[in-house]
């Protein structure tokens, strides 16, 4: 089936931009079939394996048929555990951002009841919790249901399997008969079809094949990396691998721009694809990109769907995927036509979990990996120029340059000596230089700004409080003053300012253009020399 895009689904202004800054662009199979009958008030039969974006398929009805201004539970979901409640209740509250007055309270064991009991008594429009504190709340009457009209069972065979049976109807006997009931499920058990029998009117179905991976010659490993190391892990990777092609996933239009932004100043070859480039733009990025020409494709996932290129060596999850089927589809970008690939997901804190939940839907093993250190990077790089020289020697085409070396031997130099400084020459990367050095270079009229070797580092009077992003900061610096991209470094963004990056030779030219006569985010930027902490 062709899958919908959240504008066709008649959704309110609020949660269609909620929707988009969580970064999806196309609803999942479960959400295009699910979402518009939910809208319409039906009865629904979920079979969907997790991961499959469920909850936004019944949230985001739950969300736009409540009415906020009656503080009362309008709406009810349960769940098998404490993790899931929380897990559903946090992505609500995410698609409710941009709806005022919209509460959610999640409700399960293992909490004190007593903050539970003050947050239903200030009023909530949705409840999510476990069977048992449910059960715990009505019995208190701390928790009152006749004004809910929808009720969710999120893994109902589950909830089954635990043995909540009979609280689960306990719980719906205390809802008005006149609701709608979504019962969510990964399989169709005998106590799953009779509960939907009792409790449903004439439910719409829908069913969801479970996707299978395809591509065991891929090797798929994860690293803990928080968002903030993120780009100088990526590059890392890249520079150990020496990848020729690799494609790089993010979750928004918004953050691929960034990532292709920092690669660029970096000097990475490379450019973006996503759903805001016209067709005739997307065929010319993808034409380079199987050329060659570009290295390094940064995607979404809706924009990736077109990408059919069999020589991608390496695929990379730099936002962890909103659905598990995504990640499928993500990763046979790379191993393709009986090649090998790579995959590398970058996963920190409670996105560890989420992992886990794509393993087991994708029926794979992601192992961890430590981040590679600069040491490897070396060792790497002096690895692949050993195997390129081993290359040059079986070709016995050297006699010339042997020469050459000859001719350099003597008292002072054994050969040894020479390929030796050879070899430095070639690998060696630039270092930094001392403070006093630094200052000598740059100029002395920046002095030591605390740049890296040949680079001035800018302050910037605008900052996170302006909501100024990477991009933006780059994209003003670069237009404003007419660099390229490739002279600017690293970008940091603090609350009330920034700090930029540029190369020496430029840095004049960038406070002159800029200072006192630029705007980023309609505000007034002042641009000089920072001071070296």
């Amino acid at each position: 089936m062709k899958n919908l895009l959240f504008t066709d689904l008649a959704l309110s202004p609020e949660t269609l931009k909620a929707v988009t800054e969580m970064g999806f662009e196309e609803a999942t199979p479960i959400q295009s079939l699910s979402i518009p009958p939910m809208l319409k008030g039906r009865d629904i039969i979920g079979q969907a394996q997790t991961g499959t974006g469920k909850t936004a398929a019944f949230g985001i009805p739950a969300l736009e048929r409540l009415d906020p201004k009656l503080k009362k539970p309008q709406a009810i979901i349960l769940c098998p555990t404490r993790e899931l409640a929380i897990q559903v209740a946090e992505e609500l509250m995410n698609l409710s951002r941009h709806k005022k007055g919209t509460s959610i309270l999640a409700v399960y064991g293992g909490q004190p009841i007593g903050r539970q009991i003050d947050a239903l008594r200030r009023g909530v429009n949705i409840v999510i919790g476990t069977p048992g504190r449910v059960i715990d709340h009505l019995e208190r009457g701390t928790l009152r249901l006749e004004s809910v009209n929808m009720v969710v069972l999120d893994e109902a065979d589950e909830m089954l399997d635990m043995g909540f049976r009979e609280d689960i109807e306990l719980i719906l006997k205390n809802v008005p008969k006149e609701r709608q009931t979504a019962f969510f499920s990964a399989t169709m058990p005998k106590a799953f079809m009779d509960m939907t029998r009792k409790f449903q009117k004439n439910p719409h179905l829908v069913q969801i094949p479970h996707s299978k991976l395809t591509v065991p010659k891929i090797e798929q490993v994860y690293f803990d990396v928080k968002e903030s190391s993120k780009l100088e892990v990526l590059t890392r990777l890249i520079d150990l691998h020496g990848f020729k092609l690799s494609l790089i996933f993010c979750n928004t239009k918004r953050k691929v721009d960034e990532v292709v932004g920092h690669l660029q100043a970096r000097g990475y070859s490379s450019d973006a694809i996503h759903g805001d480039m016209n067709q005739s733009q997307r065929d010319r990025v993808m034409g380079k990109f199987r050329a060659g020409t570009i290295e390094i494709l940064v995607a979404t996932d809706v924009a990736a769907r077109g990408i059919d290129v069999d020589d991608i060596e390496a695929v990379f999850n730099y936002d962890m995927p909103n659905d598990d089927e995504y990640y499928v589809h993500r990763i046979g970008r790379t191993g393709r036509a009986g090649r090998s690939g790579k995959a590398f997901t970058f996963a920190s804190g409670r996105e560890v979990y989420k992992l886990r939940d794509i393993q087991r839907y994708a029926r794979v093993d992601i192992k961890r990996q430590q981040v590679p250190s600069p040491q490897d990077v070396e060792e790497m790089r002096l690895t692949q120029f050993f195997n390129k020289v081993i290359k040059e020697l079986e070709k016995k085409d050297t006699k010339k340059y042997a020469d050459m070396i000859e001719r350099m031997i003597g008292d002072d130099y054994t050969s040894l000596d020479v390929a030796a400084a050879l070899l430095k020459m070639s690998v060696q990367q630039p270092t930094k230089p001392s403070a006093s050095a630094a200052k000598q270079q740059q100029g002395g009229r920046f002095g030591d700004t605390g740049a890296a070797h040949g680079m001035v580092r800018l302050f910037l009077s605008v900052g996170r409080q302006q909501n100024v992003r990477p991009g933006d900061l780059l994209g003003a610096v670069a237009g404003e003053s007419g660099i390229n991209g490739d002279m600017i470094g690293d970008i940091d963004i603090y609350d009330a300012f920034s700090f930029v990056e540029v190369t020496e030779e430029v840095a004049e030219k960038v406070i002159d253009a800029m200072n006192g006569r630029s705007f980023i985010k309609g505000h007034r930027v002042s641009v000089e020399p920072a001071n070296r902490k």
